[in-house]
């Protein structure tokens, strides 16, 4: 499900300014589509606000003017909410659809809005339902493009896509998890020119969605150096397919059945049992102990550590904690990747940039020693407390980071990265 390995900027999205007027070299820089969607988004904006400027209400807002054009209040509301928008590319976002549209300018006609702005407003839709059908292909996909130019609409855009692929995902793999979380803990090793990472892996509410269904998990790194992998559980016993390092207090009672195996570098488990259904859902919590895991020094050009969405899940936290000493005066970058081509990518490797999602997620700062409460997965906090008394480590002396997805996409990889520092070996 994670692994850790030995950065890079969190992406960002802003979209060009678009003015009825654009200079030359605005123009220039605009394609033909942009400049089409731009010029029926100002004639929509133009024409659908002089419709709902035309109707006599007693008061502002959409119950209102729902109620004097009798139409549904919901079409009333983002009618107002496209009209009062500056830009046409975020009011044609907001806009319903063309036969709505249509009917709110036929109960303005029959409610005396003059004929003028109605046949306006008529040849303005219709423009809209040209653009949608012969030059975008539907309306979803128009979404898509304005959503990439409006960054506070981006968010929004992705969220639904993502939880109708989520919804799709968990039933075609029969199997779905309330919360993924993972905390990664990189401490110096002794000697200090290596880090320990001791990794907490959870599952909240994981459950099969029809009979039948295998469902499997791992951890794993991607690199075999310093040496080959020698995972322990938190009691510093070595991990072995007979003895599973689930974190018990956190576990369902009774706990579930796990089957484990290793593989090299990797410690694949997979759920016992046959139960599926709402009212199977377990929750599951184990963590790997990896001593003198990564190289401190010497790498080529950084570390990333990674969770994997491996099983459709409507939320994905991943936590990290990085002891004071270790790279000082860096804050994480953030990557997602699609691994479905490829596989595990390695995200200093060139060749993995066309894998790379652009997606709207950030890292956030919870400071030196902060709180790791959250709402998602409520036992993270407890578990990493858990984990730094067994290790005998000091949680004021590590600083935290958390990438927080809603409906991660099924098969991708968030890593947060570390450059090596400029004018070191």
């Amino acid at each position: 499900m994670n692994t850790p390995q030995p950065n890079s900027a969190t992406p960002t999205h802003q979209r060009r300014a678009a003015s009825a007027q654009p200079s030359p070299v605005q123009a220039a820089a605009v394609s033909p589509l942009e400049s089409d969607i731009i010029a029926v988004g100002e004639r929509m904006l133009g024409a659908i606000r002089a419709i709902v400027h035309a109707v006599e209400v007693p008061a502002a807002g959409p119950v209102a003017l729902a109620h004097a054009l009798k139409v549904d209040k919901v079409l009333a509301s983002r009618v107002l909410k496209a009209t009062r928008a500056e830009d046409p590319i975020a009011s044609l976002y907001a806009m319903p659809g063309p036969e709505p549209l249509r009917t709110l300018v036929r109960s303005a006609a029959r409610a005396g809005v003059n004929v003028e702005r109605v046949a306006a407003a008529q040849d303005a839709i219709d423009a809209f339902e040209t653009l949608i059908d012969a030059q975008v292909g539907d309306r979803s996909v128009l979404d898509a493009i304005l959503s990439s130019w409006i960054p506070e609409a981006r968010s929004e855009f992705e969220l639904r896509r993502k939880q109708a692929a989520f919804k799709a995902n968990s039933q075609l793999k029969g199997v779905q998890v309330d919360a993924l979380f993972a905390a990664c803990i990189l401490h110096p090793s002794v000697g200090g020119d290596l880090i320990d990472i001791v990794w907490m892996h959870g599952m909240r509410g994981l459950q099969r969605v029809r009979p039948g269904v295998k469902v499997k998990f791992a951890s794993r790194r991607v690199s075999a150096e310093p040496a080959a992998r020698k995972a322990l559980d938190i009691d510093l016993q070595p991990i072995v397919p007979e003895r599973p390092p689930l974190i018990r207090e956190f576990c369902t009672d009774p706990l579930p059945s796990i089957d484990l195996s290793i593989n090299g570098d990797s410690v694949r488990y997979t759920l016992g049992g046959s139960s599926f259904g709402a009212g199977s859902a377990v929750d599951l919590v184990f963590a790997d102990v990896n001593l003198a895991e990564v190289k401190r020094f010497g790498v080529k050009k950084g570390w990333f550590f990674f969770a994997e969405a491996s099983i459709p899940a409507k939320h994905l936290q991943f936590d990290l904690l990085v002891h004071e000493d270790l790279f000082p005066g860096q804050h994480p970058g953030l990557k997602i990747h699609d691994t479905s081509f490829e596989g595990i990518a390695d995200v200093f490797d060139p060749r993995r940039e066309l894998d790379e999602l652009d997606l709207s997620e950030t890292v956030r700062p919870l400071g030196k020693g902060g709180s790791l409460r959250s709402a998602a997965a409520p036992a993270a906090m407890h578990v990493v407390a858990r984990i730094m008394q067994a290790m005998r480590w000091n949680p004021a002396h590590y600083r935290a980071f958390r990438v927080g997805i809603d409906y991660p996409i099924y098969g991708s990889q968030v890593s947060l990265t570390f450059q090596k520092p400029a004018g070191t070996d």
